[in-house]
Formats: structure tokens, C-alpha cells, sequence
């Protein structure tokens, strides 16, 4: 394992973050779709579980690219927390605050009445809860925040064995938690090995990690490992849909291996990868730069979108819907988020 970084890493880290920030949007305009199992057409829920199938590597490639680009350094305490924390929850207070006034308005114009004073709670309640579905990945990255400047000491002083050591058992947390093993489950607690946490650590060691493979090899087992586990996320889904005669997202599940296959197919392909088309690479930075503002505003713009423009998954057939929809959050929540930078402290609440 070399300890140095590879000199392009800004480059194929900030493609790599620009995939995810359109697999997330992309993700939120095709999942509507597949909550409605038996509503709408096999062939028209299909597309939006193979659509889906194809992005959920999105969320665990943003918290690989937490360790990529943060395990690798060291903090001091009170800076850390001064600046980089500060940055996370400043942007994420301004727009949880937008979203539950969305929702309080929602609540008042279905003509429920409240008190000040209930008003006050119930604003309290979103906040602290989350005020928009997609909020859950910053309340837990914030938690993994807090063990950054922990952890990247242990992982810079760490040897390859006692790296890939934890990331074996966490692996295993993945394993024992899969249906087909649960009746081998032993009462030994591996909480503190478990949940997003792993992520960090396999993106870090992932990215400082020198394969003896040519670059052709590495593509041709990124693309097994993506194959393989987008295959068993869209036949699993529908074969448990089939069983439930329900919608059941268990392989979309961020934890389950499948998902672990793609991701780690997707890091290793786009780390691999050379784009050298000059506007191709001006849009990636752009998008790379507002990333973070951009997650927490294209719910609203989802929102809008569907209300106001009329545009949303099935606004044409979903197979060319879901796409262009997709393109044109990521275009208006770009141009907000940017926009919204410029204005004077702007940055402090963009993202």
C-alpha cells in the first residue's frame, strides 16, 4: 500500500462527487415510481427500478469521499470544529429551516390551525427530527463528523493489515445482517464496527491503496462488481415485490452487499478514469464546487418543479422523464446555489 496520494485525486475525487450529486437527484425523481407497485404499468415500474437500481451507490460514495478526502489529514481539535464542522452545519440549519417553513405552509393552507405556541413545537419537532426525507444523510454525516478528527489519526498511524482488519468486520456486520444468515448470528456486539462508518474508512484505504492490476483490469472488475450488484438490486426487488405484493426496499438498502458491490465498483472505475475534455471538466468543477448546496436545495426544486413547471417523472413517458427531469433540478439548483454564493455571506448558507 503506498501512503502517498495519487496526484490526480482532486480530479477523479471531483468526478466522482459530481456522479453521485446527479445519482442522488436522479434517485429522488425515479422513487415516487416505486411506491406505486401495482398502480402503474409493470413496464413503467420497471423502469424506475432499474433507474434506481443503477444510482444507490450515490450515498455511500459521498461518505467514501469524506474518508478519501479527510482521513488523510490531521486537525487540530478546535480548528476542525471552527471551520469544517461549521461548514457542514451552518448551510444545513438555513435550509432545514426553509423546508419546515414549506411545511408548516403545506400544514396551514390544508386549513389545520395551530397556536403560536404549537407552531413553535411543532417547527422544533422538524428540526430536530429532519425536515425534508433527504436531511437524514446530513444528521448522519454530522455524527461522522464529530469522529473525524479521532479516527484520521488512527487511520494515518495504521498498517494496511489493521485497516483491512476493520474493514473485514465490518464487512461481516454486512453479512450476518443479510435474512439468509440471521439464524447464525452469535450475541457478540459489533455496533461500534458497523453503519456508514465503514464507508470512510473503504474509501480511504481504497484511494491510497496501489493495485498491481494494468488499468484495464481494474475497469473490467469495476464493471463485473456494478453488473453483479445492480443485477441482484433489481431482481431482488422485484422478486420481493412479487412475494409482498409490495413495494419492499430491502436491497436498496445502503448496508446490503449489493449495494457495497456497485460502490465499490463505481470509486474504483472513476478512479481509474481520465477525462481530459476541457468543458466536460469546467461543468464537473462547477457542479464539484456547489455539490453540497446543491443536495440540500433540489428537494424544493423537485417540489417546484412539479407544482409550478408541470415536470416530474411521468411528465412524458418515465423512461425519458426521470432523465431530463433530472437534468434540469441539477441545472436550477446549480444556478441557485450559485447565486446564492455571490450574495454578501452567501457562503456561510449556500453550501
Amino acid at each position: 500500500m503506498s501512503g502517498s496520494q495519487d496526484g490526480n485525486k482532486m480530479i477523479w475525487t471531483t468526478n466522482l462527487r459530481v456522479v453521485a450529486t446527479i445519482s442522488v437527484i436522479f434517485l429522488h425523481v425515479a422513487s415516487e415510481i416505486l411506491y406505486q407497485y401495482g398502480c402503474v404499468s409493470n413496464f413503467v415500474w420497471w423502469t424506475a427500478n432499474v433507474y434506481d437500481s443503477l444510482v444507490r451507490f450515490c450515498v455511500p460514495i459521498f461518505v467514501m469521499l469524506t474518508g478519501v478526502l479527510m482521513l488523510s489529514r490531521t486537525y487540530e481539535l478546535n480548528d476542525f470544529l471552527k471551520k469544517r464542522f461549521s461548514r457542514i452545519v451552518l448551510p444545513f440549519l438555513f435550509w432545514s429551516f426553509i423546508y419546515a417553513m414549506f411545511s408548516l405552509n403545506d400544514k396551514i393552507s390544508g386549513g389545520q390551525e395551530m397556536s403560536f405556541g404549537e407552531i413553535i413545537k411543532w417547527v422544533f419537532d422538524l428540526l430536530r427530527n429532519g425536515s425534508s426525507f433527504h436531511l437524514w444523510y446530513i444528521y448522519m454525516i454530522i455524527g461522522i463528523y464529530l469522529f473525524i478528527p479521532i479516527i484520521s489519526k488512527w487511520a494515518q498511524n495504521a498498517t494496511e493489515k489493521e485497516i483491512l482488519y476493520f474493514i473485514f468486520i465490518w464487512g461481516l456486520t454486512l453479512l450476518i445482517n443479510e435474512p439468509i444468515f440471521s439464524e447464525f448470528r452469535i450475541r457478540i456486539d459489533l455496533a461500534y464496527f458497523s453503519g456508514f462508518i465503514g464507508y470512510v474508512v473503504l474509501g480511504y484505504y481504497l484511494s491510497i491503496k496501489s493495485f498491481t492490476y494494468s488499468k484495464r483490469m481494474l475497469r473490467i472488475i469495476s464493471v463485473l462488481l456494478i453488473f453483479i450488484g445492480v443485477s441482484v438490486t433489481i431482481f431482488g426487488t422485484y422478486y420481493l415485490a412479487i412475494i409482498d405484493n409490495n413495494f419492499n426496499e430491502y436491497f436498496y438498502n445502503y448496508s446490503t452487499l449489493n449495494v457495497l458491490m456497485v460502490s465499490i465498483g463505481v470509486f474504483l472505475f472513476f478512479k481509474n478514469l481520465e477525462i481530459s475534455n476541457s468543458i466536460v471538466i469546467k461543468i464537473n468543477n462547477l457542479i464539484s464546487k456547489y455539490s453540497y448546496g446543491i443536495y440540500l436545495v433540489h428537494i424544493l426544486i423537485l417540489r417546484f418543479m412539479e407544482k409550478i413547471m408541470g415536470i416530474d417523472y411521468d411528465f412524458i413517458h418515465p423512461i425519458f422523464a426521470i432523465p431530463l427531469a433530472t437534468l434540469v433540478c441539477l441545472l436550477i439548483s446549480t444556478l441557485i446555489i450559485y447565486w446564492i454564493n455571490r450574495l454578501p455571506y452567501g457562503k456561510y448558507i449556500s453550501g
